[in-house]
């Protein structure tokens, strides 16, 4: 073996220290460049400063279809590393991971800082030398490497991986070196509703409610939250994961059908004239017919001019059918978005048809690889994101060590 090749690693997040914990120290010296003063922001915030490490779907074929861009070629990624393999590498190094009723998991412990303690001292432990505060100002290629410039700074590395995340001006050093870019557009975001129906109801859930959006001819069921600026919820979040780009081209005005209830017009209209029959006497404010809170229930009835203290028997045909409508064929106005909770995800990135998803190498360049959210990869809440960091960071490190120095 001749002397050791220099790995620098551009961007010290989650997909930048994995790779740096994986990377062998006997073949290389690693070193990762940060741009801020403290790594792995993103994982600290994660699952409300728990992380949301991965998600229990050990089935590779089953793990793409969360994955809106990427799925295909995601899939023989994930042959080599997923969740499982995720689980075990992080116990490996004393940090038990745990599955929630969702299936996402945590660390037992919940707390994000135990995530990145262990992959900064996995890091650390193969000798990697981490550069806090080194922006990376340009890239370009050497005769017999790379040279990679930060302002008061020159690097020289034999081998590079660039896992910087979705910055802008991640996307401005790729440029230069001919890496076709798909433009970045939101994913991951709340609906922006204004309507008297939602109202002072933040925080009122339905357990599977079913949203349309009528002009794209698609739907999506799940879990949704009345939120202060709207609907949010898995419901809300997978279309606009799905479709970011079509919400992105429409401004985020669009118009949305809900049905809260998640079954079909004709079944809660059983379920009305059932429970009228059983209860004739009752009152319509205190009759319990869905699976919705009394609260939503009373907002119902208000919207519709009924009165709440009219007994079940004398609901009329057409008090019957607006409720219905509210309740199974709702619409609302979309009139923007908002950030889901302190995550920002992208659609967008790196065109996945430069990248040689073998070994995570760019396909135009010699030894220069890529993961993490700087490709066109992304995924629904859940853990999703993360994962896929863990996964082509792994096999970029793999590919490395199986190299001949």
């Amino acid at each position: 073996m001749n002397h050791k090749k220099k790995v620098i690693i551009i961007g010290g997040g989650a997909a930048g220290f994995f790779a740096a914990a994986n990377i062998n120290p006997e073949k290389y010296d690693i070193f990762i460049l940060e741009r801020a003063k403290n790594p792995m922001q993103k994982i600290k915030i994660s699952g409300g400063g728990r992380c949301n490490v991965t998600h229990a779907c050990f089935d590779p074929k089953e793990l793409v279809q969360y994955y809106p861009r990427g799925s295909k070629e995601l899939l023989s990624v994930f042959t080599k590393f997923q969740p499982l393999d995720t689980q075990r590498w992080f116990e490996e190094r004393g940090l038990k991971l745990k599955t929630e009723a969702d299936n996402r998991m945590f660390p037992t412990t919940d707390s994000s800082q135990d995530i990145m303690n262990v992959l900064i001292e996995s890091a650390l432990s193969n000798n990697t030398k981490i550069f806090y505060q080194t922006p990376v100002t340009k890239i370009s290629a050497g005769e017999e490497g790379w040279k990679i410039f930060s302002k008061n700074k020159e690097f020289f590395a034999d081998e590079v991986i660039f896992c910087t995340g979705s910055s802008p001006k991640a996307y401005d050093l790729l440029k230069p070196l001919d890496i076709e870019i798909v433009d970045l557009v939101p994913s991951l975001f709340t609906f922006n509703i204004k309507h008297p129906l939602l109202e002072g109801l933040m925080g009122t859930s339905f357990e599977n409610a079913i949203v349309r959006i009528p002009s794209l001819k698609t739907e999506e069921n799940g879990a949704l939250l009345i939120s202060h600026w709207g609907l949010t919820g898995p419901a809300v979040l997978k279309l606009s994961a799905w479709c970011a780009r079509e919400f992105f081209k429409m401004n985020y005005n669009f118009l949305i059908e809900v049905n809260f209830l998640g079954i079909s017009t004709e079944q809660a209209d059983q379920m009305i004239l059932d429970y009228k029959k059983e209860n004739p006497k009752k009152s319509l404010a205190q009759s319990k017919i869905f699976s919705i809170t009394q609260r939503f229930w009373r907002r119902i009835l208000e919207i519709n001019k009924i009165d709440p203290h009219k007994q079940i028997a004398n609901l009329s045909k057409k008090e019957k059918i607006s409720i219905l409508d509210n309740l199974s064929k709702c619409k609302f106005e979309v009139k923007g978005k908002s950030t889901f909770k302190e995550e920002f995800v992208t659609a967008g990135g790196v065109k996945l048809d430069q990248v040689d998803f073998k070994t995570m190498r760019l396909k135009k360049l010699n030894n220069f690889y890529i993961a993490g959210e700087v490709l066109d990869i992304d995924a629904i809440t859940g853990g999703f994101n993360f994962q896929a960091c863990w996964s082509e960071s792994w096999l970029i490190a793999k590919n490395l060590n199986e190299k001949e120095c």
